[in-house]
């Protein structure tokens, strides 16, 4: 009996401890509810580099390469040069075999000589009028041929010689001592080291944003503490290529040189060609649209939030450019607005 007394005293305890704590808490939650703050993340609007960046690789080019070709057939008596060897301007390569073309130079000076002084004959006699003057005239023009022979066989026996029209380094030799040519078949490719490129393709759509003289960003995959290297436009190309429809951009590189760099290493180029420097951006994700207008949610002085209207512009990954609406300094909440209430109070978080 005095269990069963016992038991309801516990059992009555619980349900008035229950009943208070439902009627507390009834009467605090209003009060509660309008004095809890959402907490939000923020952003401080600041400017921000958004240009557009395009990055494509190519090798490292020398600015000029001569391709030697032999000027006659015949077969090579001597190379000079080989691959790695630094040439002068005029400097002797290697030699052809003319001596069939000397003993066809001799006959025409021969021919020549003979011509002249059968010309002086008749100019004495033509002094004597001894002659007519058709004989005179005759005579000349045949010397003049003999003339112009002399000089054609002249010019096949220089065609023998073959010499650099440039300074710079023979990066390939294709020939050997002893091995017969045709004419205008390759014999050294000579390049300017001094001067190296890097030429890309481009897409129409780009090129337009790119002019010459602009600065642009490399990185050479042989180089290791000397990267990035700068580069700087040298020319863009009149017309796209027919295959690719793409435009070459040429890319001068001033300092390779100096750092070793040499023709067929491959640079990675970046290029900035929609350069938006120095804008307003927020986090792409704070902007929301409403009937065809945008706007942001910024936290006020006393921490409310305010709607505040916006012009955007692009977007850039994460970031998005706003033209008009916000100061540098404003703090934009990073999450998005559309599920937020103009005036409602907030707390600031990590």
């Amino acid at each position: 009996m005095k269990t069963i007394q016992l038991a309801g005293l516990i059992l009555a305890a619980s349900l008035l401890a229950a009943a208070c704590g439902r009627s507390g808490g009834e009467s605090a939650s209003p009060a509660v509810r309008s004095e809890r703050a959402l907490p939000v993340q923020i952003i401080a609007v600041e400017a921000r580099d958004l240009s557009r960046i395009v990055q494509v690789a190519a090798p490292v080019e020398p600015f000029r390469t001569i391709r030697l070709a032999a000027r006659t057939e015949g077969i090579l008596t001597e190379v000079r040069v080989e691959a790695g060897d630094a040439v002068r301007a005029g400097e002797l390569l290697a030699r052809i075999d003319v001596r069939e073309q000397q003993a066809e130079l001799a006959r025409a000076r021969a021919r020549l000589h003979e011509k002249r002084a059968h010309l002086d004959r008749l100019n004495q006699l033509k002094a004597r009028n001894y002659i007519d003057a058709a004989s005179v005239e005759a005579a000349t023009a045949e010397l003049e041929i003999a003339a112009s022979e002399v000089t054609l066989w002249q010019t096949r026996v220089d065609f023998g010689t073959v010499t650099s029209t440039i300074d710079g380094t023979v990066v390939a030799r294709y020939v050997e001592p002893g091995e017969a040519i045709a004419r205008h078949g390759p014999l050294f490719s000579i390049a300017d080291l001094s001067s190296l490129v890097v030429r890309v393709g481009i897409s129409e759509l780009d090129v337009r944003n790119l002019k010459p003289d602009d600065n642009v960003t490399l990185q050479i995959d042989a180089l290791a503490e000397q990267n990035p290297l700068a580069g700087t436009i040298r020319r863009i190309f009149p017309a796209a290529e027919t295959d690719s429809r793409l435009i070459t951009v040429e890319i001068a590189l001033p300092d390779a040189p100096r750092f070793g760099v040499r023709p067929g290493y491959l640079a990675r180029v970046q290029l900035q060609v929609d350069r938006r420097a120095q804008v307003l951006a927020v986090p792409a994700g704070s902007v929301a649209e409403a009937a065809g207008d945008y706007f942001v949610m910024v936290v006020d002085g006393q921490d409310r939030l305010e709607r505040r209207p916006i012009e955007p512009g692009i977007i850039r990954g994460a970031w998005r450019e706003v033209r008009a609406g916000l100061e540098p300094g404003d703090r934009v909440v990073s999450a998005n607005p559309m599920e937020m209430t103009a005036g409602a109070r907030v707390r600031v978080v990590d």
